[in-house]
């Protein structure tokens, strides 16, 4: 069997889709399974069981081998989160709780780290090991995904094979529970259907034109397909950047949601929140050397390709993947 965590989120329930698709239905689902919202998001998948996310340990134990693969997705994702409690106890000692699990029962493991490590990028955005521990995460989000980064690094006792995976700006289907934390290219399109226009943060950085803030999006399918490769090969461990290795401003992301929408563009400039401002990133790009010299060479959409795609054939008419 596979086991995924945060199975009935956003890039968790894309990954059991595209498990299905791939021949495996012996799959083991771990969330907490209480919002009918991201239910939906699991809706035609095939699977043996959904085990909330507090029971799994008791779960599994007596069932380690018959683990194939875990998958460990799950964590407290909002980056506005304050509650320096509960991103410890799901972002950290959790995933710690993961790592111990495969160790002992030598599991191979892929686990979901953050860009938001990064913080404003002061350091640059590679990814190489020695450079780990200089970064500067800008909220306890990022710091949560920092800390649990650092504490692999420092293991002796490793899984036979495992990858962990820092995921840069992800947007595609099965985020319409996301809310206000879903990706822009969701609510540039929510925007224009609805008034015609698209609300974009105004640049307060001299040098920098509104609309020119760049970030490296990244299609949740070509996530998967990385993510999917290291499964299959199972080889070179690490930790490494997911992003396309080209960052593209927002000005860029919204023409393409209207050019998807055969819409004429219109596009307004507000404001940065001042609550966000100082710490408002302008620029993300992931290095993906490291990533490519561990066997990955399969490239990424192109993000015009990526986002007709979610548009045309996904957000028109609410569908999931």
């Amino acid at each position: 069997m596979i086991i995924v965590t945060g199975a009935a989120g956003f890039i968790g329930s894309c990954l059991a889709g595209e498990l299905n698709r791939m021949g495996f239905q012996d799959l083991v689902l771990v969330d907490h399974f209480t919002s009918a919202e991201k239910m939906k998001n699991l809706e035609g998948k095939k699977y043996r069981c959904l085990v909330p996310r507090d029971q799994f340990f008791d779960w599994i134990s007596g069932k380690e081998s018959d683990v194939e693969f875990i998958f460990h997705i799950g964590a407290r994702t909002n980056t506005a989160e304050q509650n320096l409690e509960l991103l410890h106890e799901l972002n950290v000692a959790y995933s710690q709780n993961i790592w111990k699990l495969c160790c002992r029962a030598q599991i191979p493991l892929i686990y979901a780290s953050s860009a938001a490590t990064f913080g404003m990028g002061k350091e640059g955005f590679s990814d190489e090991p020695s450079l780990l521990s200089s970064l500067l995460p800008m909220n306890p989000y990022g710091r949560s995904k920092q800390e649990f980064d650092l504490w692999v690094m420092e293991q002796k006792e490793q899984p036979f094979f495992w990858a962990g995976f820092k995921f840069f700006n992800v947007f595609g289907p099965n985020e319409y529970h996301k809310g206000r934390m879903a990706s822009v290219v969701f609510h540039a399109f929510r925007q224009i259907r609805e008034t015609g226009r698209v609300k974009l943060f105004r640049s307060h950085r001299e040098g920098i034109a509104d609309g020119d803030q760049k970030r490296d999006f990244i299609y949740v399918k070509d996530v998967l397909r990385v993510m999917l490769h290291f499964m299959q090969h199972r080889k070179n461990s690490g930790l490494y950047n997911l992003g396309t290795g080209n960052a593209r401003s927002f000005r860029d992301l919204a023409l393409a949601v209207f050019q998807s929408l055969d819409t004429k563009p219109e596009i307004d400039f507000i404001d940065t929140p001042e609550d966000i401002r100082d710490t408002y990133q302008y620029f993300t790009q992931a290095d993906t050397k490291r990533l490519i010299a561990a066997g990955y060479h399969s490239g990424f959409t192109a993000l015009e390709t990526a986002v007709d795609d979610y548009v045309r054939h996904y957000l028109n008419d609410v569908s999931y993947l």
